[in-house]
């Protein structure tokens, strides 16, 4: 299987490519659009603020053929700022247009709480995933956010975590889906999502 991690400079690629070649997933880092025509999946990966990697994305070309990914068939993994950026629009830093593969939108994290939020917490599994195949309810994640997503549509999201709201850590639908959390830092359990990914893929 092809699997390509985009890399539209916000980092975090490698741990990543690691993580995925411990579940036996031999993943490229692709930095230009035109070696996704023919892979089996697409990550989305990504730390830092959604205005400035949503530009670089639309710059780089990538916008586009992500939906052609997407359109024949071939799964789509958002992670953290990755899994933002599937939804329609965020205010961070003021407006900014995401590629609008979900319903929703991503806002700043109440005020009160600690920002960001950083470390582990527990998820509230709600609905059957691919990625949260064998997974005990409760597992615990590894979390390093400020925003967080709204979606437009509660049925896609498929597990949540609580941090002074409700947030939802895990959403998607059809071939696209995205984890809020870093599965790639979340040990055992990260792995397992990662796995149950490498699974999915093999059925598709």
């Amino acid at each position: 299987m092809r699997v390509a991690i985009i890399d539209y400079g916000a980092g975090n690629l490698r741990s990543v490519q690691k993580a995925l070649a411990c579940v036996g997933l031999d993943a490229e880092i692709v930095d230009r659009p035109s070696p996704l025509a023919g892979v089996d999946a697409v990550i989305l990966p990504g730390v830092g603020a959604f205005g400035p990697a949503v530009a670089k994305l639309r710059n780089r070309g990538f916008d586009g053929v992500i939906r052609d990914v997407v359109s024949r068939g071939a799964p789509l993994l958002g992670l953290c700022l990755g899994m933002q950026l599937l939804f329609e629009e965020s205010t961070e830093d003021g407006f900014h247009r995401g590629l609008g593969l979900l319903p929703g939108r991503v806002e700043r994290l109440p005020g009160g709480l600690k920002i960001p939020h950083m470390g582990w917490n527990q998820l509230d599994i709600r609905r059957p995933a691919p990625l949260l195949e064998n997974l005990p309810n409760g597992s615990y994640v590894y979390f390093v956010h400020s925003y967080y997503a709204v979606p437009g549509e509660e049925g896609i999201v498929s597990a949540t975590t609580t941090y002074g709201v409700e947030i939802p850590a895990v959403v998607g639908r059809g071939v696209i889906w995205g984890c809020q959390f870093h599965p790639e830092k979340s040990s055992k359990v990260g792995l397992q999502i990662l796995s149950n990914f490498r699974r999915w893929l093999e059925r598709c």
